[in-house]
């Protein structure tokens, strides 16, 4: 039984315009009064952000492989305790994920689990009959996906909408509920590791609206599950709260915004206090932390600005050197760093914490899922995911008291290495990890965050 009215938008392909048919329906649907929650198949953080802005509420990744079925299946109950329907937008083409052979971690997974109905979006420059043919591939692909019915972008006139909704009807195929024209959308800007932050554009409630204008125009919204109260999801048990009154300081700016919320909402069910901070804008740390979290974002963007900071830079040195819990992901890492070396070989000094110089590449370094198991937690292991296009070329962390923080394994091999960086009570690596889903890394993070090593 369906938890709440809702959908998942799937695609034939990445491209095929997941991102704004989501965007614009979230937005359509909020201005018609609904309380719309939108979620995020996958380990994106960009995308989330867009959809956060167009639902005026926290967007919540959902990933199959990272997270268990249970874990997913509870946030998502979680989120629609009072929210009128889901918006859940896909990742790549909708049986893509981290298996050929089957729908681990993809959209169509997910859509399963969630027992929501696929709308499925598909290119349709240069096809008319073909159109259908790729949709009953789809369609067909596994019985256990529901489809709601299908969007056709890039269509080029309303003879061409015509032809694509008779051939859907020539094989008995899910309705055609809208066709986009082409150039009909807005451009969303990208840049390396995906779309531009939505607080980076210009002009950013005036890009959702023409999205959603479009999609008022050109979808038929009625054919969509109508909102109405969502069954009532059983609460979550009463966390356990930490004995003492924790505060955790979080980078979060332009620089540093790549964050699972679910992560921060498992420390504050256990009574953590989540203090946000700037390193791009702020003199100084919050007073009285226990601990800093510094995740991944575009620190290469903003290095000259983070470089300038001097007052900044000195505080976290001065906190990493005080003994207490310093947690860097990816950008993170990097600011750790004694400097980054961009493109065009500019260099601007960081924190200077680890023992390490990062320069940016043209290519993509780095794209999958990880497996990482901590030493520090007795082997237990967690799930991540790497994507960034910086290397370090200079590590001296051997020569000093630093040690690897886990043993990684790259989905995509079964190589084991040696990985991050570890000295005392700072730890550090590349892999954003997802820890919502693991009491057990939970009560670490716990643990570290009561603890002050002597540096």
């Amino acid at each position: 039984m369906k938890r709440c009215p809702g959908f998942v938008i799937g695609a034939a392909s990445s491209g095929s315009g997941k991102t704004s048919i989501a965007l614009g329906l979230t937005r359509a649907l909020l201005k018609r009064g609904l309380r719309v929650q939108p979620f995020k198949v996958g380990p994106d953080f960009l995308d989330p952000t867009h959809l956060r802005s167009a639902a005026n509420r926290t967007c919540f990744n959902l990933d199959g492989w990272m997270t268990s079925r249970s874990y997913c299946e509870q946030l998502f109950e979680q989120q629609m305790r009072d929210a009128d329907i889901a918006v859940v937008e896909g990742v790549m083409g909708l049986f893509d994920g981290s298996d050929p052979s089957t729908n681990e971690s993809s959209t169509a997974e997910m859509a399963t689990w969630l027992d929501l109905p696929v709308l499925l979006v598909v290119d349709a420059h240069g096809t008319s009959r073909t159109f259908a043919a790729i949709v009953q591939g789809i369609v067909e692909f596994d019985p256990d996906v529901q489809f709601l019915g299908v969007i056709a972008n890039r269509v080029g006139s309303e003879r061409h909408r015509q032809w694509l909704a008779e051939a859907l009807a020539s094989k008995n195929l899910p309705p055609l509920v809208g066709a986009i024209p082409r150039d009909a959308f807005p451009t969303l800007p990208g840049r390396h590791l995906g779309l531009h932050q939505a607080s980076e554009l210009e002009d950013q409630h005036g890009t959702i609206e023409k999205l959603a204008l479009a999609c008022e125009e050109f979808l038929d919204l009625d054919l969509l599950p109508e909102g109405e109260k969502c069954e009532a999801a059983k609460s979550p048990l009463p966390a356990q709260k930490a004995s003492a009154n924790l505060r955790l300081g979080v980078a979060s700016d332009e620089a540093f915004s790549f964050c699972y919320p679910d992560n921060l909402t498992a420390l504050e069910e256990k009574g953590v206090e989540v203090i946000p901070f700037s390193p791009l804008h702020d003199s100084s740390l919050p007073e009285n932390l226990n601990a800093l979290y510094l995740p991944g974002g575009y620190p290469e963007l903003h290095a000259a600005t983070l470089a300038s900071n001097a007052s900044m830079l000195s505080a976290l040195d001065a906190f990493a050197r005080s003994g207490r819990f310093v947690y860097a992901e990816c950008g993170g890492m990097i600011y750790l760093g004694e400097k980054i070396i961009l493109h065009d070989g500019q260099e601007f000094p960081f924190t200077g914490v680890l023992p390490i110089v990062a320069k940016m590449q043209e290519k993509r370094k780095m794209l999958g899922y990880v497996d990482v198991t901590i030493e520090q937690l007795g082997g237990i292991m967690l799930r991540g995911h790497e994507f960034h296009y910086s290397q370090i070329i200079e590590d001296r962390s051997r020569e000093s008291d630093w040690k690897p923080a886990y043993t990684l394994q790259r989905r995509r091999s079964q190589q084991l290495e040696a990985s991050g960086f570890q000295s005392g009570n700072v730890l550090a690596g590349y892999p954003h990890l997802h820890w919502a889903d693991s009491p057990s890394f939970i009560d670490f993070f716990l643990r570290k965050m009561q603890e002050k090593e002597t540096q």
